[in-house]
């Protein structure tokens, strides 16, 4: 079974903020939504903790996207330090609201190599995972599907980064995918395959704990430009590989059309073969 949600509040309760929104995905008809802590994290743990009680009042799973100028790569050491504080407050403000998936963009290759860049995102990557067990968070780690060749996140990247890191579980964006040039068709095939790469490396509960984003996009030789409304990549594609594989998990609407998208998603999901 897939959840469906959206990234943040939606659009039509903006007003009523975090603890409103989640009353309005479920009266959707979806079942799960992602704080999106942009520019920072502004929620207190007692309103976090609030959301969670609502939450799971009306079974809505919730996860969270760290703020997006994270880099624990950076050549700058109080980027990298910053970056990791950034995580971690994403991480304990998550585990007031009852746990679940800290999505965050892990870094850019800058001046290094492939190889450097990764040994170097793994040590950071230990580091966290072993900061949120020590400080016993109820959260995963899910570092994202990156959508430019520019950054660390391709998906052999996260596989291999999670097979060394056991209790990291990577975001799968495959609108970013599609963009960095990794997906290279948007149909049953393509998409079966990086499910099925993805099961190889991390075993068959990869399949039945996906944390997806999907979005249409924008792109161009250089990868990602900016979200759009769902249409490039397809979806339904996607929906008839989640059901042909048995995949269960959750689908974040990233499309500027939060809600509207992620309804036309799940309708899509549910009539699939």
């Amino acid at each position: 079974m897939m959840r469906f949600g959206t990234a943040g509040i939606p659009i039509r309760c903006k007003s009523g903020g975090s603890l409103a929104g989640i009353k309005c995905v479920r009266e959707l008809g979806l079942d799960a939504m992602e704080f999106e802590f942009v520019h920072g994290v502004r929620m207190s743990e007692a309103l976090a903790k609030q959301c969670g009680q609502e939450a799971k009042r009306l079974d809505v799973s919730l996860s969270a996207h760290a703020p997006y100028f994270i880099n624990l790569i950076s050549e700058n050491p109080s980027i990298r330090n910053m970056s990791k504080h950034h995580v971690m407050e994403t991480c304990r403000v998550l585990d007031a609201a009852g746990g679940g998936r800290a999505v965050f963009h892990a870094g850019f290759y800058g001046k290094m190599q492939h190889q450097a860049a990764f040994e170097e995102m793994l040590e950071m990557l230990g580091d966290l995972h072993e900061k949120v067990k020590n400080a016993r968070l109820s959260v995963v780690l899910a570092p994202e599907l990156s959508g430019k060749r520019t950054q660390w996140g391709s998906l052999s990247e996260l596989c291999d980064a999670a097979k060394q890191i056991r209790g990291i579980n990577p975001c799968i964006d495959f609108a970013h995918m599609f963009a960095r040039g990794d997906l290279k068709k948007d149909d049953n095939e393509h998409y079966g395959k990086a499910l099925d790469d993805l099961e190889k490396a991390l075993g068959r509960q990869a399949l039945q704990s996906l944390h997806i984003h999907f979005s249409g996009i924008e792109f161009s030789e250089k990868g990602e430009r900016r979200h759009i409304p769902v249409g490039t990549p397809a979806f339904a594609p996607l929906a008839n590989a989640l059901k042909e594989l048995r995949c269960s998990g959750t689908i974040i609407c990233e499309s500027p059309l939060i809600e509207e998208d992620a309804l036309k998603m799940q309708k899509a999901y549910s009539g699939a073969p």
